[in-house]
């Protein structure tokens, strides 16, 4: 059955090809299939379950392959241990270590400054300092916000702070936690951690439901901080309008629930939605469009099954008043960070979304359509590298690795 799914896209790659064309902006109804000839899905491997997709194109769609030459260089190796990269609003490189501190590169590798100064990090296993955003208006404030892994009693929690970037003296100056997802859990994993501004300056910060059993419930519990997408103000207050914010007992900065440990977060150039991948456990590795107030399931609908072998819960992969992810991987992604791409340098890349992969060990390239998947790619899978995170710059890509290495994907 699979292997005539397969062909069935692949052929219809090739009409909707011969018969029309069109960007990838995401908001016409064909696409240029002009780097596609008649690719099979990029992974061949078998699902770690014989569940179903929902619809045709949830997963396994048909491959694609880059046409413009490019370049992969290496621009910096045994950096640390980077969980971050996020470009700086001079073209700059500000990326984190999981350890405890940051560091500033510039667009070609050479390391600027060392900064230190931040509140301590629980960095045992997944634990850390981990994401890092600018503030709107960085070039007035030097205003900077991360997120990192706690100490709080007996557990940790995930935690948001912000503080002023002192270059010159290469540290953090009044730095303050402006938010906490709470409760605080004996566990050493899925902190989620993402950071985004939106264009009216407010922050989404994902969180993780801390993989062990006690937390995994709370994902559907709006009286917790575990296993949700949050949305703030700068002071770490709930943002106007959201949708919780006057029910009885829900944490009012809650902006969607039933995550797992969402680590990946963007938004969408064209359609301005706020685009979210998370791991699944054995499988089930998902790609989401995030709404307001709406349920994503997690633990009880998921197309993974438990690390052990049998099923998460009931083994059911839907339910009215749950979404459906855009796209699922199994086997799994796991997807660290992600990036749109923006620019026309690489134009067959306007708009497609890339996605750090690392027991995958690979970036993926997805091509979107009216916010469906239509084409997936693998790129630098010859590396064999975990690759931590992924961002867009001028045209390029930057990517760093578990393994403390920081590459650069440019046009040739």
């Amino acid at each position: 059955m699979q292997v005539k799914y397969s062909l069935c896209l692949s052929v219809l790659a090739v009409l909707m090809y011969t018969t029309g064309c069109a960007n990838n902006s995401g908001s016409s109804n064909t696409v240029d299939f002009g780097d596609t000839t008649k690719l099979p899905p990029v992974e061949t491997k078998a699902a770690n379950s014989n569940y179903k997709p929902a619809f045709a194109g949830q997963t396994r769609i048909t491959g694609v392959k880059t046409t413009t030459p490019y370049k992969t260089d290496k621009l910096a190796e045994k950096i640390g241990k980077p969980w971050a990269i996020v470009p700086m609003p001079d073209g700059r490189l500000l990326i984190t270590d999981k350890t405890g501190f940051m560091q500033i590169y510039d667009a070609n590798g050479v390391l600027v400054k060392k900064i230190t100064g931040f509140p301590a990090v629980d960095d045992r296993s997944q634990g850390g300092m981990l994401d890092v955003a600018f503030d709107p208006d960085f070039s007035k404030n030097k205003t900077i916000y991360w997120s990192f892994s706690e100490k709080n009693g007996s557990g940790n929690l995930t935690a948001v702070a912000k503080g002023q970037l002192n270059e010159s003296a290469g540290k953090i100056d009044n730095p303050v936690v402006i938010f906490r997802a709470t409760p605080a859990l004996d566990s050493k994993l899925h902190y989620g951690s993402r950071l985004l501004f939106n264009k009216e300056g407010y922050l989404f910060v994902s969180t993780g439901e801390r993989s062990i059993l006690e937390g995994r419930a709370q994902a559907q519990l709006l009286s917790s901080g575990l296993g949700k997408i949050f949305k703030i103000t700068k002071e770490g207050k709930p943002a106007p309008g959201n949708p919780f914010g006057k029910q009885k007992g829900a944490m009012p900065e809650i902006y969607a629930y039933g995550f797992r440990n969402p680590q990946s977060l963007d938004i969408h150039p064209v359609t301005g939605e706020l685009w979210e991948a998370e791991f699944g456990p054995r499988g089930g590795d998902e790609l989401n469009i995030v709404k307001p107030g709406k349920n994503y399931g997690w633990p009880v609908i998921t197309y993974g099954i438990e690390y052990s072998g049998p099923a998460v819960g009931d083994g059911i992969q839907q339910k009215a008043g749950m979404e459906q992810p855009v796209y699922y991987w199994d086997p799994v992604l796991s997807p660290g960070g992600m990036t749109f791409y923006t620019g026309t340098t690489i134009p067959e890349w306007k708009n497609n979304l890339f996605i750090s992969g690392l027991s995958s060990t690979h970036i993926a390239r997805l091509v979107i359509v009216n916010n469906k998947v239509v084409g997936e790619e693998r790129l630098l899978a010859d590396k064999r590298e975990r690759f931590r995170d992924v961002a867009y710059l001028n045209g390029m890509l930057y990517t760093v690795t578990d393994s403390g290495i920081l590459f650069r994907i440019s046009k040739k």
